[in-house]
């Protein structure tokens, strides 16, 4: 999957485009900026976004060449953020250390999709916020449709509301709902699509 990500974001232009995520943007100006976790953050549009709002960000992908375009971007914008290279379990973060963690479209592999979740809740302080946006199951209909529209192609690696509550143990869902959405983000998010939306605090 390295190689897959890392020739992606390899080119001039930003894959998903330089804005972010529109419900990540929204969720977090709601929130009183701290320090921010963002797993598979790419090219860094969402995390550089949260630096702008004044968060500590810190950001990890397995795309060397994404760490490239984030860093590229942030300078950009006279700001930095913390970006490792890695899969979270060869990273470490101290447990309740983060007020926040972003899962915009974090499609981890079902093998270890599950433990993460766990892990990124034991990350999380008491009171910390979970934003995530995922493509459901029902997305592939819509990719079908429109294979410009992105996300996976397997089903395994897409997300349905009981996954969700079955994953994220003592988390409080505040918002969790299916929504249909239209995208417009770089070359490769383009046109309409199904997602989950989920808002989550830890108990």
């Amino acid at each position: 999957m390295e190689e897959f990500w890392n020739d992606r974001y390899s080119g001039v232009e930003f894959a998903y485009g330089e804005e972010p995520n529109e419900y990540f943007r929204e969720q977090l100006a709601k929130i009183k900026p701290g320090r921010i976790l963002l797993p598979a953050d790419g090219e860094g549009r969402n995390g550089v976004c949260a630096a702008r709002q004044g968060w500590e960000v810190e950001s990890f992908d397995i795309s060397s060449e994404g760490k490239k375009k984030a860093e590229q971007l942030a300078a950009k914008h006279n700001l930095s953020i913390n970006y490792q290279v890695g899969r979270l379990e060869d990273l470490s973060y101290e447990p309740e250390s983060f007020d926040a963690i972003a899962l915009i479209f974090t499609h981890f592999d079902p093998k270890v999709r599950a433990e993460y979740r766990k892990e990124f809740v034991k990350l999380l302080k008491p009171g910390g916020i979970i934003i995530s946006e995922t493509f459901s199951t029902n997305h592939l209909a819509y990719n079908k449709a429109n294979p410009k529209v992105g996300g996976p192609k397997n089903i395994e690696f897409l997300t349905s509301l009981k996954q969700v509550k079955e994953e994220f143990k003592g988390i409080e869902m505040e918002e969790l709902y299916p929504v249909e959405a239209i995208f417009d983000e770089g070359t490769f998010h383009v046109g309409k699509g199904e997602v989950i939306r989920f808002l989550g605090r830890k108990l």
